[in-house]
């Protein structure tokens, strides 16, 4: 491998020289007040998980309602549907903010230090505004669920600078496509 053949990546590089393997990922905008006409943030997940050359598996909006949230996320995962879910929406500190609360009581394991790389990219953007995110990934039978809040920023930040790289099989030094295979190992 030349050095043409390499990329510069955040946390690493990427191989150029290899195909991106496609990743089926559903996104979940979380909202009380959001339509498809005014759902930008779910828009924009959409936009660029196409062009990252993944599979857009589902696209959906519910209500900040714990159930709402819960059957979304695990009827995709029931019906084998998709690899990863990322959901926009409710991970703030009001009281409707119930994402995490919806989602973090199914994670099998947790993915800790999602919540600590979306922080540190998201305070060179916003500052200490970040604290007010409480931006959590886990794993939930065998697929990748981010949950990022609401605003477009935060859509890009949580997507562009950290959830697209780990998604791409090209990235290295490792990304969550290669243990895909392993997530249900007993």
């Amino acid at each position: 491998m030349s050095d043409g053949d390499v990329l510069p990546a955040p946390g690493g590089k990427l191989l150029l020289d290899q195909a991106v393997t496609p990743v089926r990922v559903a996104v979940l905008t979380v909202s009380d007040t959001r339509d498809d006409e005014t759902d930008t943030s779910g828009a924009i997940l959409a936009e660029r998980v196409q062009a990252a050359g993944h599979v857009l598996a589902g696209k959906a909006i519910v209500p900040d309602d714990v159930e709402a949230i819960r059957s979304a996320v695990r009827g995709w995962i029931d019906q084998g549907a998709a690899d990863a879910i990322v959901t926009t929406g409710g991970t703030g500190l009001t009281g409707r903010d119930v994402t995490p609360e919806a989602l973090e009581p199914l994670f099998d394991k947790r993915i800790e230090g999602f919540s600590v790389v979306f922080h540190t990219v998201s305070y060179q953007t916003i500052g200490l505004s970040t604290l007010q995110s409480r931006a959590t990934a886990g794993i939930v039978g065998g697929v990748f669920v981010f949950c990022l809040p609401g605003s477009n920023g935060a859509v890009r930040d949580g997507w562009d600078k950290v959830i697209r790289w780990q998604l791409d099989s090209r990235h290295r030094p490792c990304n969550l496509v290669e243990i895909m295979p392993r997530l249900m190992e007993t």
